[in-house]
């Protein structure tokens, strides 16, 4: 025993001798050309009187390699004095790509890569570079690209010239997407809901089309969300990969395990013993609400969402939210809120990163935790899926560090930008004429967040334009400011003797003035000219000439369904009042209209949907409602006539009339054909009067309810989505004009 304490006692002289430190009396250096002594030993973070000892050593030579600053690096120590042999990268003279047309997409490689002008050359850091230009131009539909890189070395300087030739090859482009396993939905729907398209010969403006890795990650995010909110608590989307065809176009393919459909059934808060229930009392509400109510993922965000306003109305500032999921009875869902105290420490600065376009204060403005607040986690997360929801960065990311103080953190938010623009392109034909239009989107104009919209459509009754300008968190008031210019031209002329030309402006605003309770002012002015010939009405022709009309207008919107995409419960309540302010005919309208949805078989998914539709236009001061203001009952609610072909009718012309009612009943059918991935049908009630000519009381009126019944269906096709449906008038006047079918085609380019 003795011997081998001995041996021990022997080792561990001669390891610690090696690791004895010894103090750094000099220090010289060699090799360095373009950086001074000072600055390499700022960078390896050593000073005179320093110890220095091998492990010392190692940590300062990978500090030095670190900085890409060096080709080689030798240390030599010796009786205190301290050798540093270096020879130096080349620094970057000009680092130029070569093959890519297009300047933006260069510009953005740039901006992601670390290899730049005067900055140190490393090969290893090159080679990781255009694994990342790979990367980006794979984003970006470029799967064939090839890189090779050449250089330009100065030797005299130490300085290199790099070149960077892509040749892009052919854009991947989707040929088709295909869903497999047990999907429960039809392909229909499904292709819906994803971002990415298959490339039509019409799609030559769309980017979706080409293979995208980051659209097909967002694809299956959409998926995966998507089901969830119809009841599918334990879906996954087991796959998704793309195949190469022989004539080099790609197949995108998701493989979907949707699993049973859940439901919710007992739920349970659980709170700090020091907390009052009674703060709380509107979660256990919704808690009652949803019991026996299909699962979806919405309605656990909804109560989520409930938990953070409570809690920061009653000051619970230091809190979390842990959600605990226990399946029960095969298809039922208990849930237990789990509320806790988190640490209590307060949000010191906030670093945002990788905004290079847009403004900062565009992300800030989505932060409910701001610098100087208790640090919520709650309402953190809620922050982070603001600034998601923005849908102008593809990618965001956070991370919570510690500081110098430990009631104090440094919350980092990491962004990637992404392309906010898109054009669309659509076309349509029915049996009521065709039409063809237009828009131009971008979402984050001058990377401020703005919103600019460009419509144009040109149909068989006229032209239409509009551009609208959208402002977030106008002057940080956290309303949203809208502003619009349109202009419409009518010709009527050879076929009723009228011709109308209308142009705009309006500006308003919308926020939620309380939970789910929108509302929505504007001023609206507008000049029109009214333009007759011997063809039109004697009362027409009374109506000629220019209008001035600078209007109120505002709408109340309380909106309690579970999506406003795919609905499949909830209610709608919407009024618009436009009130005249300046006009010469002073014309005063109001609407209502109240949507429900209902899920009438949870175990197929048939939605039945209830709407009602209330509008009257008349003049405050007794002037007669001229043509362009009178009421038309929309073309989508009454099914089964011509467009604008019922009610009153002045010289053959049928004129709209002063109030109008609809009552539409509608649902799908999900059991008729089910097998049939491409086409979706439902059945229809539309019920619809129109009434009232207040310029000639000899007219008639045409108070008469109209009825009609049929069946519609949708197709996805080669060349785009047709829409059928046959229609059966039950009641209608002699004067009315019936059509019992109808389809349109359109798509987006």
């Amino acid at each position: 025993m003795s011997k081998f304490i001995l041996k021990l006692l022997i080792c561990s002289f001669f390891i610690l001798s090696n690791v004895r430190a010894e103090t750094i009396s000099l220090i010289e250096v060699e090799g360095n050309k373009r950086i001074s002594k000072e600055t390499i030993m700022v960078l390896a973070d050593i000073s005179l009187n320093d110890e220095f000892n091998s492990v010392v050593l190692n940590r300062k030579l990978k500090k030095l390699y670190e900085s890409n600053f060096f080709k080689d690096i030798k240390f030599n120590f010796n009786n205190g004095i301290l050798e540093i042999a270096v020879i130096e990268n080349p620094i970057i003279e000009e680092l130029t790509i070569n093959g890519i047309k297009k300047s933006s997409l260069v510009e953005f490689i740039l901006s992601k890569i670390q290899s730049k002008n005067r900055i140190s050359f490393s090969e290893p850091q090159l080679e990781k570079d255009i694994s990342n230009m790979y990367n980006i131009l794979k984003s970006n539909g470029y799967y064939f690209a090839e890189i090779n890189s050449s250089y330009d070395f100065n030797y005299d300087l130490n300085s290199v010239k790099i070149f960077l030739d892509v040749n892009l090859g052919k854009k991947a482009k989707i040929k088709e997407i295909i869903f497999l396993g047990d999907k429960k939905i039809k392909d229909q729907k499904l292709i819906e809901i994803i971002a990415s398209e298959e490339n039509k010969f019409w799609k030559f403006v769309s980017n979706k089309v080409f293979l995208n890795q980051s659209l097909i990650d967002l694809d299956k995010r959409l998926l995966l969300n998507f089901y969830k909110n119809q009841g599918y608590y334990n879906v996954k989307v087991l796959d998704s990969f793309a195949e190469l065809d022989d004539d080099g176009y790609f197949r995108l393919i998701f493989n979907i395990d949707a699993g049973k459909k859940y439901f919710f059934n007992n739920f349970t808060l659980s709170l700090p013993d020091d907390y009052n229930r009674s703060d709380f009392i509107k979660v256990e509400k919704i808690f009652d609400e949803l019991k026996n109510e299909k699962y979806s993922f919405q309605s656990i965000s909804k109560i989520l969402d409930e938990i953070d306003y409570l809690a920061t109305l009653n000051l619970y500032d230091f809190i979390t939210a842990e959600v605990e999921e226990f399946v029960v009875n095969e298809n039922k869902l208990n849930f237990n809120f789990k509320i806790t105290e988190s640490k209590k420490f307060y949000v010191d600065k906030i670093n945002i990163f990788g905004n290079y376009n847009t403004y900062e204060d565009v992300i800030r403005n989505q932060l409910i935790v701001d610098e100087g607040d208790p640090f919520n986690e709650i309402l953190f997360n809620k922050s982070i899926n603001q600034i998601k929801s923005l849908d102008i960065f593809s990618n965001v990311k956070s991370n919570v560090e510690e500081n110098y103080d430990k009631n104090l953190k440094t919350i980092n938010i990491s962004v990637e930008e992404k392309p906010t623009g898109e054009i669309s392109l659509g076309a349509g034909y029915g049996t009521s004429g065709g039409v063809i239009g237009g828009s131009i989107i971008e979402k984050n104009f001058l990377g401020k967040g703005i919103t600019l919209n460009s419509d144009l459509e040109v149909s068989t009754q006229g032209v239409k334009g509009r551009l609208t300008y959208i402002k977030p968190n106008f002057n940080y008031s956290e309303n949203t400011l809208f502003t619009s210019i349109k202009s419409t031209s009518t010709d009527n002329l050879s076929d009723y003797g009228y011709k109308m030309k209308d142009v705009g402006f309006s500006i308003g605003t919308k926020f939620e003035q309380f939970e789910n309770f929108y509302f929505n002012p504007e001023i609206d002015f507008s000049l029109e000219k009214l333009e007759t010939n011997s063809n039109a009405s004697t009362s027409l022709k009374k109506q000629e000439g220019n209008y001035e009309d600078f209007y109120f207008n505002y709408s109340i919107d309380y909106d309690l369904r579970d999506s406003s995409f795919n609905t499949t419960s909830g209610i709608r309540t919407l009024f618009n009042q436009q009130l005249p302010l300046i006009s010469n005919n002073y014309e005063l309208s109001n609407s209502l209209t109240i949507t429900k949805f209902q899920p009438l078989n949870s175990n197929s998914d048939m939605i039945g949907k209830a709407s009602i539709l209330l509008k009257n236009v008349n003049s405050i001061n007794g002037s007669d409602v001229r043509i362009s203001k009178r009421a038309f009952i929309p073309y989508n609610r009454l099914r089964g006539f011509e467009k604008g072909k019922v009610g009153p009718i002045d010289n053959s012309d049928h004129i709209g009339g002063n109030n109008i009612f609809s009552l539409n009943l509608s649902t799908n059918l999900p059991g008729i054909l089910p097998t049939l991935e491409n086409i979706d049908f439902n059945y229809f009630i539309d019920v619809a009067n129109i009434w009232g000519v207040d310029y000639n009381s000899s007219i008639d009126d045409s108070n008469y309810f109209r009825s009609s019944t049929g069946i519609g269906f949708n197709l996805l096709t080669p060349i785009g989505p047709l829409s059928f449906s046959l229609t059966q008038p039950i009641t209608k006047k002699s004067s009315d004009k019936t059509e019992t079918f109808r389809f349109n085609i359109g798509t987006n380019f």
